[in-house]
């Protein structure tokens, strides 16, 4: 059954692995790494690197994202490891973007490779069968960019995400609500969306196993027990979600932008280079609507899926890429508790469209305003027109070095 609300959750499949194969392969690589067993991972000899992606035949091995690059070696001695391509991964995120707006503009990027779909203003078009529509954008990535990914189909995010998830690579499923008993409710509570490992231990000592025991339980016992998180999971576990597709056009009082990693951050260092890259885009966004941010926040979800932020009010609002990082970095570093992270988020409020300067005639601030921001414009324009890799910051860069050279 289609309902009167169509969602879309697209999943690119093994993203930084198949994007850093298609990478290599136009620089003349002979080996494609997703067909080997393969991973993007730090450098274990300069870091305690991990299993950012792996390979399907990597998988094979046992290998898991988000284990230790040692862990992995002593499981596949002949794997094969290189470092992430940041830059380029971004371009293929924002190739893929590209075209799904052709689709619709009804688009939210959830993280570099994943994003919803309110195809709904799509009916008119495309009638009721959205599973076409699906095959077709699928295989258009698959055809146009060269890499698969998986479309889950729903009435809302919760259960279009849980659908992308079901069977991977190359996939569409659908969860609709009646079929949630069938679907849903017979896979174990740890594959339920945000439900972590250390919430799943005690949820087994409640004798929940699956996420029909957690949608049957009672509600009144999860909530005693893990407060208003209680709640969340339940009405997750039964398919409810009441959460908008939130598209560009519809962030009117704030721009945020945030990513989901699916290993634990445990160093300042690639909270940083995230903060960064999260921080480009707000800066971005912020120019191209012509609006100054008087307020810039951090929101961080550790491996227990645990929330917490810290915002601060800028004397002077702006839209300058820098002054947005060197501030989300600061609040980082009050915020964090050194705790695992599992999503970052850079968000900026009480927008405005002209700052409000008040200086003495002999402050230089005004003129080096006006610079950087002549600065990022004429970023912006280069990025959009040749793409975001011929312009990488050299926080990034450096980041990139200590992984290691490019193979």
């Amino acid at each position: 059954m289609i309902s009167d609300r169509v969602i879309f959750h697209i999943d690119v499949n093994s993203a930084f692995l198949s994007w850093e194969a298609l990478e290599r392969l136009k620089r003349g690589s002979d080996i494609d790494l997703r067909t080997v067993p393969a991973i993007v991972a730090g450098d274990p000899e300069k870091r305690h690197g991990v299993v950012l992606a792996k390979s399907i035949p990597a998988k094979k091995y046992g290998i898991v994202t988000g284990e230790p690059v040692v862990s992995a070696l002593k499981k596949c001695p002949g794997l094969i490891i290189v470092p992430p391509s940041h830059a380029a991964y971004a371009e293929y995120s924002k190739a893929m973007t590209d075209l799904l707006q052709t689709f619709t503009p009804d688009i939210e990027k959830y993280s570099i490779d994943e994003c919803f779909m309110d195809v709904t203003g799509l009916k008119l078009k495309y009638g009721n069968d959205f599973i076409s529509l699906a095959y077709l954008i699928k295989d258009q990535i698959r055809d146009r960019l060269g890499f698969t990914v998986n479309i889950g189909i729903s009435e809302n995010k919760l259960l279009a995400k849980m659908a992308s998830d079901l069977k991977k690579p190359d996939q569409i499923h659908t969860l609709f609500k009646e079929e949630i008993p069938e679907k849903m409710w017979p896979l174990p509570v740890s594959e339920l969306f945000m439900v972590g490992r250390a919430t799943c231990g005690k949820l087994h000592a409640l004798g929940v196993k699956t996420i029909g025991d957690l949608a049957k339980y009672d509600v009144s016992l999860l909530e005693q027990k893990f407060g208003k998180y209680g709640r969340m999971i339940w009405e997750y576990a039964n398919g409810i979600d009441y959460s908008k597709v939130q598209t560009e056009e519809s962030e009117a009082k704030d721009l945020s932008n945030e990513t989901t990693v699916e290993f634990d951050i445990t160093d300042r260092e690639t909270a940083r280079m995230y903060i960064l890259s999260l921080c480009e885009t707000v800066g971005t966004r912020l120019r191209k609507a012509g609006l100054y941010a008087g307020v810039v926040a951090v929101n961080i979800k550790n491996s227990s899926f645990e929330t917490y932020s810290r915002r601060k009010k800028l004397n002077v609002p702006t839209q300058d890429t820098n002054v947005i990082f060197e501030t989300a970095t600061e609040l980082f570093d009050l915020a964090w508790r050194k705790d695992p992270i599992r999503l970052i988020g850079v968000a900026t409020s009480d927008l405005v469209k002209e700052p409000v300067i008040q200086l003495s005639m002999f402050d230089s601030l005004p003129e080096k305003i006006y610079q950087r921001k002549k600065l990022n414009e004429s970023i912006d324009r280069i990025r959009e027109k040749y793409g975001s890799k011929y312009i990488v910051r050299a926080s990034l860069l450096n980041f990139n070095k200590d992984f290691g050279k490019n193979m």
